[in-house]
């Protein structure tokens, strides 16, 4: 290799990524290089940027060396408010109403420049929407502000999942022009590893064209607790089918089994430990959902762990604990303390670092060092909306002050804060000698050997344009929709009505909709009626029953809770009691937790469970276009009553007394017979 001294290019010639090495002996090692700022050193033929503008290549700058050592002469380089800024991951702030939670179309600058150069926080989730040319030139907008600080530490930008049908702040966001695929639950019900790893593959593409570098997901949650009302992001039930599910999700998304790359996005396997069996189906953002109920039998959860232990293997880069209290749960015989996961060093080093020897980032679930204030513990008073600025999860550790919340995770074993930019806490903690600086530095150089892998300090910028062209296009939407199809799960096909004829007995076919887009019938030939009584067949588009049964509390105000069971009083559903009685009915329910189906089943001549489903693939299998036929097997058991719901085990799989539809069930057009797994 040549010793040409080193040269310090133009700042203002690097705003577009800089070629190759000419040296063809080094073409294959330099990777690209972007810069919007920070001087670009050459050396040797090669580029590497100088983040800290000194003139020289120091070693966290040089891209030859492996992460881990850039890692450590970067952490020996930053001060300790700088380590307790890389400890927070916190939220990237937008304009408007909802600016605090980052929901919009663009973001604050100076808030944001607030949170980057003040706080010296450099992980951050994003929640905008909108055009994905428009994303990314915004997400760059937030890499120019970290390449601008002392040391040019790029963002981690991560993400809630983006690619599906449900909508809840906090869980997820909507798909915009994001190529849209079913839930979780339809890619478990279809059953295929390849194609799960190919969603993965797929969205990975999408998220770094616009510069996101981690998904906050999967879950490897069980969802036990029929319930519940996060069973919609899970894989169902089944430990086995979840872990095959879950591994196979993380190797798509991070680009293969052997942890992330510069291609990949880091995955956060979600939420570790046994938050699938929410007591009584109460979900753990709120205060009277606190609790996992482990009482019947502690040793559950070792269920419970089995679907993470493939994401271990696949090399995951991160776990999120879960917020619940384990009431009741042991492990090899020893009370679990009482206290969420994010505070558990039972949970966190003596079995997630310890016996399953996990060595990537522990990030914790949002706010759960935030107080848990009179409206958190009793709800918003009659009259006034929830909000946002009421929550905390600091379960079990209600009592303690803010800094020993920090102090305690910490010593848990978490790494990484979400949802909070509370640096200065952290720091007084270190000042005042209740966490050894020394821990600080473990997790720290956790977090940018992290980025380091990613390919960040490298190439943090991405290409708008192409980014325009990239997210969404035909290739990808059309893999979205034949998923949305397979996994459509057939429960009754009376007479072999489906798929449906051409004709009517009139001509084409006339059919009346219930929930369903006449501008897609119409797409499909077919003849909307605007009477039952002049239809050939009725389609009806219901959901999954719920109830809200805490509106004064922010998640209860937007999670499906209560009943699983149809009642007269729901508009779609007396709809469909008053067509059916009339015309020939096929129903399809959108399953996000397992409902009750016993009355729609005695009314219909056809009935389909959906995961996410648009009205065009929907109709695609109804009518059996191009051979398209619901393939999808139940992930978790329906039940058949609420008796049977309020008598099983929060904690146990597959423990419901006479299902309606067990686990695996599934017909096919072609056999008159169901199969199952």
């Amino acid at each position: 290799m040549s010793t040409r001294p080193l040269t310090i290019l133009s700042a203002a010639a690097m705003c577009a990524a800089l070629p190759l090495a000419a040296h063809a002996q080094n073409a294959a090692r330099q990777p690209s290089i972007t810069s919007h700022g920070a001087p670009v050193i050459e050396q040797s033929g090669l580029r590497f940027r100088d983040l800290n503008r000194n003139g020289k290549l120091d070693p966290y700058e040089d891209w030859r060396l492996t992460p881990d050592a850039r890692a450590r002469d970067l952490v020996s380089k930053m001060t300790l408010e700088e380590k307790a800024g890389a400890m927070m991951h916190g939220t990237a702030r937008s304009g408007g109403q909802m600016g605090a939670a980052g929901v919009g179309g663009a973001y604050d600058t100076a808030a944001n420049r607030a949170l980057i150069e003040g706080a010296k926080v450099n992980s951050m989730i994003t929640r905008l929407g909108g055009d994905p040319a428009a994303l990314a030139a915004q997400d760059n907008a937030l890499q120019a502000l970290a390449e601008g600080t002392r040391l040019g530490i790029p963002l981690t930008i991560s993400t809630d999942p983006r690619h599906h049908f449900q909508y809840v702040i906090g869980a997820t966001v909507t798909a915009g022009k994001f190529s849209q695929w079913p839930e979780a639950l339809g890619l478990a019900a279809i059953g295929d590893a390849a194609l799960v790893r190919r969603f993965g593959d797929i969205a990975r593409q999408e998220y770094r064209a616009v510069g996101i570098q981690m998904a906050l997901s999967p879950q490897a949650d069980l969802s036990t607790e029929p319930r519940w009302a996060r069973t919609t992001g899970t894989f169902g039930e089944d430990a086995a089918l979840t872990g095959r599910m879950v591994r196979a999700y993380v190797e798509g998304f991070q680009h293969g089994a052997h942890g992330v790359d510069s291609g990949g996005v880091a995955t956060i396997v979600k939420h570790w430990v046994g938050y699938g069996a929410a007591k009584q189906g109460l979900d753990g953002h709120n205060h009277y959902g606190r609790f996992a109920d482990f009482t019947h039998d502690g040793n559950a959860l070792e269920y419970h762990v089995r679907p993470f232990v493939p994401a271990f293997a696949a090399n995951v880069a991160g776990v999120m604990p879960t917020y619940d209290i384990l009431e009741g749960a042991t492990w090899k015989g020893k009370p679990i303390e009482p206290v969420g996961a994010g505070f558990n060093k039972q949970l966190l080093t003596d079995i997630l670092r310890g016996q399953y020897g996990f060595k990537g980032i522990i990030l914790t679930d949002w706010a759960i060092t935030n107080d848990c204030n009179e409206k958190c513990v009793n709800g918003a008073p009659k009259g006034e909306r929830p909000s946002f600025a009421d929550v905390g999860m600091p379960w079990g550790v209600e009592s303690l002050p803010k800094r020993e919340r920090f102090v305690k995770a910490v010593r848990a074993g978490v790494d990484q804060f979400g949802g909070t930019e509370d640096a200065s806490v952290l720091v007084e903690a270190v000042k005042a000698g209740e966490i050894p600086v020394a821990r600080v530095d473990e997790s720290v150089r956790r977090i940018m050997a992290q980025k380091f892998e990613l390919g960040l300090f490298e190439h943090p910028f991405v290409d708008a344009a192409a980014a325009g062209r990239r997210v969404g296009n035909d290739a990808f939407r059309a893999a979205g929709v034949d998923a949305q199809r397979r996994s459509l799960v057939l429960l009754e096909n009376k007479e072999g009505i489906l798929p449906l004829k051409s004709k009517g007995k009139n001509g084409a076919l006339r059919v009346y909709l219930i929930g369903v887009d006449s501008a897609a019938a119409k797409r499909a030939g077919w003849t909307v009626a605007s009477d039952p009584g002049h239809a050939d067949v009725a389609i009806a588009r219901l959901v999954a029953p719920f109830q809200t049964l805490h509106p004064e509390w922010m998640f209860g105000s937007m999670q499906h809770e209560g009943d699983l069971s149809f009642h007269a009083g729901d508009k779609a559903y007396d709809e469909l009691v008053r067509v059916s009685g009339i015309v020939p009915t096929i129903a399809t329910v959108y399953l996000d937790r397992p409902a009750i189906l016993t009355p729609v089943r005695d009314r219909v001549r056809a009935l389909i469970g959906n995961f996410g489903v648009s009205d065009d693939a929907l109709i695609d299998v109804l009518s059996g276009k191009g051979g398209a036929a619901p393939l999808g097997k139940l992930p978790f058991d329906l039940p058949s009553s609420m008796a049977s719901v309020e008598a099983q085990r929060s904690d146990m799989a597959h423990d419901l007394a006479k299902p309606l539809y067990p686990f695996g069930y599934g017909r096919r057009y072609s056999s008159p017979t169901p199969t199952t797994r």
